[in-house]
């Protein structure tokens, strides 16, 4: 109930800078908002690639084809969108592990867990900065924003608790579940973190990948604030940036919808009026939505063969299923020799 209330909430302030998103297209610079688009993709591209370089450290001896993965990770990042909770990564999971031979999904979701290595560094630095900057609501002040996710569990910091406490309990009840195949289950997971034991070759072939897509990130969001005539500077941008790290955290609606309107404009409170930074909170996140989604179809239409983002969904839980069964058929196997 919490989470459709959250959704509720936070659509309701999405669709009402709509209108002022409506309002200010007569206003929008066309080619500013394309040169963003464009930089997104590239954006995404980069990080993908770093995301290769992972799957590869932990994979040497299969072949593994780039157009694949790129198609997994747009795909997953198009359907995020329009999904609430992150869905979009069960797709990512389903479509790498239908890529590389052999692979698994332990090791598969721990390679994708090495992005986070990068973006928790960068969240750091770029929090350390909004915070610093007299605009950017601290953590309590969360509980007055018009988002009911942050609001929520900005007022209620023991209801909080007890989520995160229940997530944790929930993970080492998983763990429990598991225990007669840990061993197996761990190695998998080692297998998909292979990367980060080489310091070197992460910084080469991950962090250097991811850094460069930031710069891509970095220019898409100075284009687009420049698009919607908010202005575009290293500090508007640095500001934006940490409204998503802070949206991020909350995923309950599709590519935090509402979460991210109702901190932009308090964020650019000063430096633009109310329609105009409400044009712009909409207008980037329709801008993402429709290029990503866009990308992410044609992904899967091209390279994967698939129709639609429900068929990749169900066809991953179709295998996920079929490997389920198989793993509890040589459980009884093993049980009865």
């Amino acid at each position: 109930m919490l989470v459709q209330a959250s959704i509720g909430s936070n659509i309701s302030s999405f669709f009402d800078a709509v209108g002022s998103f409506f309002d200010s297209l007569s206003r929008v610079g066309w080619l500013s908002l394309l040169i963003g688009a464009l930089a997104f993709v590239i954006y995404l591209t980069l990080r993908s690639r770093a995301f290769f370089h992972t799957l590869q450290a932990a994979y040497p001896d299969e072949r593994i084809q780039f157009r694949r993965i790129w198609g997994a990770y747009v795909a997953a990042y198009g359907f995020n969108n329009v999904i609430p909770a992150r869905g979009g990564d069960v797709i990512k999971l389903f479509l790498v592990k239908r890529s590389i031979p052999n692979a698994t999904y332990p090791a598969v979701g721990a390679a994708i867990f090495v992005e986070a290595v990068f973006d928790a560094v960068m969240a750091v630095f770029i929090l350390s900065f909004a915070f610093t900057q007299g605009v950017f609501p601290k953590p309590p002040d969360f509980a007055k924003l018009d988002a009911f996710d942050l609001a929520f569990f900005a007022g209620h910091p023991k209801f909080t608790l007890f989520v995160l406490t229940a997530l944790a309990i929930a993970v080492l009840v998983a763990f429990a579940v598991l225990s007669q195949r840990v061993k197996a289950f761990w190695a998998r997971v080692r297998q998909g973190l292979t990367i980060l034991r080489d310091r070197r070759r992460y910084l080469r072939e991950v962090f250097a990948w991811q850094f460069a897509g930031w710069c891509f990130r970095f220019t898409a969001f100075w284009f687009l604030l420049e698009a919607f005539n908010v202005g575009g500077s290293v500090r508007n941008v640095l500001l934006v940036l940490g409204v998503n790290a802070v949206a991020a955290v909350v995923p309950f609606t599709p590519g935090g919808a509402g979460v991210q309107q109702a901190l932009l404009v308090k964020v650019f409170a000063g430096a633009a009026s109310g329609a105009t930074v409400a044009a712009y909170s909409v207008g980037q996140q329709i801008v993402i939505a429709v290029t990503t989604i866009a990308a992410g179809f044609g992904a899967l239409v091209s390279i994967f063969r698939i129709r639609s983002f429900k068929e990749a969904v169900l066809m991953g839980r179709a295998e996920r299923d079929a490997e389920r069964a198989a793993e509890r058929a040589e459980a009884v196997r093993e049980t009865a020799y």
